[in-house]
């Protein structure tokens, strides 16, 4: 018994020892030299700018929890940086909100979340596979009409949003698509930025030498696609994703277009017909809609945070 706690003993300290020494060789891979290093006064400056910037970003969400616990009438009247009651009757005070916001969608507000999930989330995921696709077939593969492929692409990029909506009606309304799920999933799965990104990881991250040596052992270009080069993009396509995913959160002016049915209005849709009420005067429970909205794309965004970080650096550096 005796030895087999020391073996224990022994192989956590030495998985301690190989910790520190990781740490200090990053540590030493960061270690600039005194000429590179920064002054304390830039050191100041940027942690200055960086709270600043911090306090930018969060205090529209931190006014949001203010505002979703008052009334009307406190909303006018309290200080708009603190509740307007008691701590211990905000619990009260949300839920008061929290009903009003049921009553006036009727019961159809986690329907429209719902709906925006399913909108972003299968969007978001065909959009990466389309973009990491053609951004490889571009990036590894010559064939003929190459250039004007990626040019009429690129020049995509350059169109307003907003101009492409009647066009895109007028098709849907053809094909009798209109005010159904795929009128909004189907244009929102194509992202020229989706493409660029997708053709530059593959451009730096995907060796041609590994390809090579793939085809040599007899595999096909679907299997080196899908067990291989996906794999090396995957950073990258984590960060495809979440601007799809938001980009298909926020849109507002495709779906006002195609559907027409509060059962497949998205939540921002759905917030702002119940702000065009001619009867609606209650801010708090708007404000309490929108913190609950906005809640999912938060989630997503810390839960993929450090995929994210690591796919915008994946393609900055030549390998």
């Amino acid at each position: 018994m005796s030895i087999a706690v020391k073996t224990r003993k022994d192989e956590r300290a030495y998985r301690k020892a190989e910790r520190m020494m990781e740490r200090q060789r990053e540590a030493a891979e960061h270690d600039l030299p005194r000429s590179m290093r920064p002054s304390p006064i830039v050191k100041t400056i940027t942690v200055i700018v960086l709270v600043v910037a911090l306090i930018y970003f969060l205090f529209p969400i931190y006014w949001a929890i203010i505002a979703s616990t008052k009334t009307p009438s406190q909303l006018a009247s309290s200080n708009g940086l603190w509740f307007a009651v008691g701590l211990d009757q905000i619990p009260d005070a949300v839920a008061t909100n929290y009903s009003k916001l049921m009553g006036w969608t009727r019961g159809q507000f986690w329907r429209w979340v719902l709906n925006s999930l399913i909108y972003s989330g299968v969007s978001a995921l065909i959009g990466t596979i389309i973009s990491v696709m053609a951004g490889y077939a571009t990036a590894k593969f010559n064939f003929r009409g190459k250039g004007i492929a990626i040019g009429v692409v690129m020049g995509c990029m350059l169109m307003p949003v907003a101009l492409l909506t009647i066009p895109q009606y007028s098709i849907f309304h053809a094909l009798h698509l209109t005010n159904t799920m795929l009128a909004i999933i189907i244009p929102c799965c194509v992202s020229p930025f989706g493409f660029f990104l997708g053709r530059v990881y593959a451009q730096t991250s995907v060796p041609n030498e590994l390809l090579e040596a793939a085809r040599i052992d007899g595999a096909g270009e679907v299997r080196i696609f899908f067990t291989i080069v996906l794999r090396l993009l995957a950073p990258a396509m984590v960060t495809i994703f979440l601007f799809l995913f938001v980009g298909t959160w926020n849109n507002f002016l495709l779906p006002l277009m195609m559907v027409s049915s509060d059962t497949l209005k998205p939540v921002t849709l759905g917030l702002y017909g119940m702000v065009s009420l001619a009867t609606f005067n209650d801010r708090g429970s708007l404000m309490m809609g929108a913190l609950l909205g906005v809640l999912p794309v938060i989630v997503l965004f810390l839960g993929l945070q450090r995929y994210w970080q690591a796919g915008l650096a994946a393609g900055a550096v030549k390998g």
